[in-house]
C-alpha cells in the first residue's frame, strides 16, 4: 500500500480505538453536560474546585434512603466521578425502575451508561430524559456524544445543531461538534468550530486541548504546543506536549501504512 498524506487517510482510520478513548474519554460528568477532552488536561483551579466526594458518608446516606431519587442521583454521580462506573449504572438502574418517569434520574442513568461504553442504550435512555416540547440542550449534546461514539457522526451533528438553537455558541456543545468533525476527518471545519469554542471560553483547558489536537493533526505542531502549554506549570506542560506528540506520531504511523 502506498503512503498517503496525513490528511488523506479514510475517516475510519483517523484514530485507533485506544486514541478514540483518549479523545472522547475525558467527559465532564456533572449532570449530563459533556465537554470532551483530547488529552485529559485539567487546570489546577478546576481540580481544587472539584474535590473527591466523601464516598463513605454518601454510601451511608444512600443506604438509609435507597428509594430517594435525589439521593440516587447524587450517589450515582459520585460513583462516576470516582471511576466506579458499573456501580453507578447499577444504582441508577434500580432507581429508574422504581421511578421510570423521573427525567433527572433518566439523564443520570444515560450518562452512567455512556461512561460504561453502552452508547446505544445510553442514547435510548437519554431520549426519554426530555421531550421535543421541552428539549434540554445538555441532553441533546450528550445524545450527540453517544452517537459519535457509535460512528454516527452526521446524526450526532444534528443533535448538536438542535442544542445550539437553544444555546447559541455554547462552548460545551461547540467542543463536541468540533470533535465530531474531527472524527470525520473534516479537520478545517473542526478547527473552525473548536476555535469558536475557545473564543467563547478561553479558560477551559479541555477545549484548548481539543483545538491543539486538531492543529497538530494538520501539521501545525508549534501552534498546538503553544495551546497545550497555556496556564500549566512547566512540568505538566511538558507532559501534555509529550502526550500530544505521541498521539500525532501514532496517527502518522497509521496514515503511512
Amino acid at each position: 500500500m502506498s503512503k498517503r498524506s496525513s490528511l488523506a487517510f479514510p475517516p475510519a482510520r483517523l484514530l485507533s480505538p485506544a486514541l478514540l478513548v483518549l479523545v472522547l474519554g475525558g467527559c465532564q460528568t456533572a449532570g449530563v453536560e459533556d465537554v470532551t477532552g483530547a488529552l485529559g488536561i485539567r487546570s489546577e483551579t478546576a481540580a481544587k474546585a472539584d474535590p473527591k466526594p466523601d464516598m463513605d458518608a454518601l454510601r451511608a446516606r444512600y443506604r438509609a434512603k435507597p428509594g430517594d431519587p435525589a439521593m440516587a442521583i447524587e450517589y450515582g454521580k459520585a460513583l462516576r466521578e470516582t471511576g466506579q462506573r458499573a456501580q453507578a449504572v447499577a444504582v441508577l438502574e434500580q432507581a429508574v425502575l422504581a421511578h421510570p418517569s423521573n427525567k433527572a434520574l433518566l439523564a443520570g442513568y444515560g450518562r452512567a451508561l455512556a461512561d460504561s461504553g453502552n452508547f446505544q442504550q445510553a442514547f435510548d435512555v437519554l431520549s426519554r430524559a426530555h421531550s421535543p416540547e421541552d428539549p434540554d440542550w445538555r441532553i441533546l449534546s450528550a445524545q450527540g456524544a453517544a452517537l459519535d461514539q457509535l460512528g454516527r457522526h452526521e446524526e450526532a451533528q444534528q443533535y448538536y445543531a438542535s442544542a445550539l438553537k437553544i444555546v447559541p455558541d455554547e462552548p460545551q456543545v461547540l467542543s463536541n461538534l468540533g470533535l465530531s468533525y474531527m472524527l470525520q476527518n473534516n479537520l478545517p471545519r473542526a478547527e473552525q468550530v473548536l476555535g469558536r469554542a475557545h473564543q467563547r471560553n478561553q479558560n477551559d483547558s479541555r477545549i484548548r486541548a481539543n483545538l491543539a489536537l486538531v492543529l497538530g493533526l494538520q501539521g501545525r505542531q508549534a501552534e498546538a504546543e503553544i495551546l497545550v502549554k497555556a496556564d500549566l506549570p512547566p512540568d505538566q506542560a511538558a507532559a501534555k506536549v509529550t502526550a500530544l506528540r505521541q498521539m500525532l506520531a501514532k496517527k502518522q504511523q497509521q496514515a503511512e501504512k
